[in-house]
């Protein structure tokens, strides 16, 4: 229970690392972004003396590093700051709009992301480890030649391309769902799901094929096993064989290619937000990044890192619980 303590601690420690080494990186290049925020909201009739005093509001006067660790700050502290889209510039621009955090913005589109990747793996994880687990078993078979070429074909294909050809075939020629996903908070689950169906199959052809080779590849190379063997010997079925003897011992790299998929979930999904005009954390990003708005383009990508560390610490400590050995190097 020690040395388990003690992974756990370290695992931690080496994720906070990272995450820090990340948000330097971060910082650094979207600060690097062409082009100047105030500039962009004056116009280009804008007077050297009003950009200079929207970037003094703002703080874009200060050293870099003076406000990166404003920044890091406000983020240890729960406050990811304020948008500068809607920040309040009644006295340069003559508008009205009031002044919006930052975790405002990015929480409702932050839940429609999750729903969206939580409904993909509701999808994606049972077909993939069951399409791996028929794979293995019926190894060289039609069945399984012909799962992986459709897999490699879904695994080759660009998300845009995808999304474009469930369009066509379940929108367009053949109206089952609808090709754009406008949800809203009020609305009901049945109709969220079915607006969510569509991105979500196009993220499940994705993700399916890493997650259905993976579980393939563990299983068929423990079936050469002393143990495996034995079990035949037995006269258990090829099935049994695999879910009760090998599926076990090949859940470490399964977890590790699950954890990697989920975390594109999160993190991967701007393209199909756009294609389908989801309002989730990614759209908001591609918004942010065309309007220059830092602080939500430096949180979203923050949060990004965050998905991508955390999951991949979560899949460690549970292959580590998932095989014993992993606790014990040599």
């Amino acid at each position: 229970m020690k040395s388990l303590t003690r992974i756990v601690l370290h695992r931690l420690f080496l994720g906070l690392l990272t995450l820090f080494v990340v948000s330097v990186v971060i910082f650094t290049a979207v600060n690097m972004l062409p082009g100047d925020f105030a500039q962009a909201i004056l116009g280009q009739g804008a007077t050297p003396e009003a950009v200079a005093s929207i970037r003094r509001d703002l703080g874009l006067d200060q050293p870099p590093v003076i406000r990166y660790f404003q920044w890091l700050a406000g983020v240890i502290q729960g406050d990811l700051g304020r948008s500068f889209a809607q920040a309040n510039f009644t006295s340069f621009t003559g508008t009205t709009s009031g002044q919006s955090s930052v975790m405002g913005q990015i929480a409702p589109r932050f839940a429609n992301t999750m729903f969206l990747a939580g409904v993909t793996a509701a999808i994606a994880v049972p077909v993939s480890l069951a399409l791996g687990i028929l794979a293995a078993l019926y190894r060289n078979s039609v069945f399984d030649r012909v799962v992986n070429i459709a897999t490699l074909s879904s695994i080759s294909s660009p998300e845009f391309f995808l999304a474009y050809i469930l369009i066509l075939f379940l929108a367009v020629l053949n109206p089952l769902l609808p090709s754009l996903s406008n949800i809203y908070s009020d609305m009901g689950l049945g109709e969220r799901l079915e607006r969510t169906l569509l991105p979500a199959l196009t993220l499940t052809l994705v993700v399916t094929a890493h997650m259905m080779r993976m579980t393939r590849a563990a299983i068929i190379n423990l079936l050469a096993s002393p143990y495996i063997e034995m079990a035949r010997l037995k006269g258990l079925s090829p099935m049994r064989v695999i879910l009760r003897h090998a599926l076990p011992n090949a859940l470490a790299p399964i977890i590790n290619v699950i954890a990697l998929n989920l975390a594109y979930l999160i993190t991967g999904v701007v393209v199909v937000e756009v294609v389908f005009v989801y309002p989730g954390i990614g759209q908001l990003f591609v918004d942010s990044v065309k309007n220059r708005d830092i602080p939500v383009v430096q949180a979203c990508c923050l949060i990004f890192a965050a998905a991508y560390i955390l999951l991949n610490l979560m899949a460690d400590l549970m292959s580590i619980l998932s095989n014993p050995r992993l606790r014990h190097p040599r």
